[in-house]
């Protein structure tokens, strides 16, 4: 009698419960994500070439190119929006040391 009862109020519960439907995901493509110079792109970590082109993606930069890589600064061209911009990156921590409008496009 008692699983019977148990088994009866757990069907009804499960019938009263509300249906949560899945709510549609929305993309934000207009966030801005700002760097500039001493901003720490690895928390402080060393960072090889293919790091830092990665790291400056992720930033928001596309056509990310490999300008030098040979010494302490690793230095980069890359456009953001309409305007190129030259960078440089600190090897030894991941911090933007430079970084130089170019050109725009118009």
């Amino acid at each position: 009698m008692l699983k019977s009862f148990l088994s009866a109020a757990l069907a009804l519960s499960l019938l009263a419960a509300p249906v949560a439907l899945p709510t549609q995901a929305n993309a934000q493509t207009s966030v801005s994500v700002n760097i500039g110079i001493g901003t720490n792109l690895n928390r402080g970590r060393g960072i090889s070439c293919s790091q830092g082109e990665r790291l400056l993606r992720n930033r928001g930069f596309r056509d990310v190119r490999r300008v030098d890589c040979r010494g302490r600064f690793f230095v980069y061209r890359a456009w953001r929006g309409n305007t190129r911009f030259e960078i440089a990156i600190r090897q030894r921590d991941g911090r933007v040391v430079d970084m130089r409008r170019i050109s725009s496009r118009r």
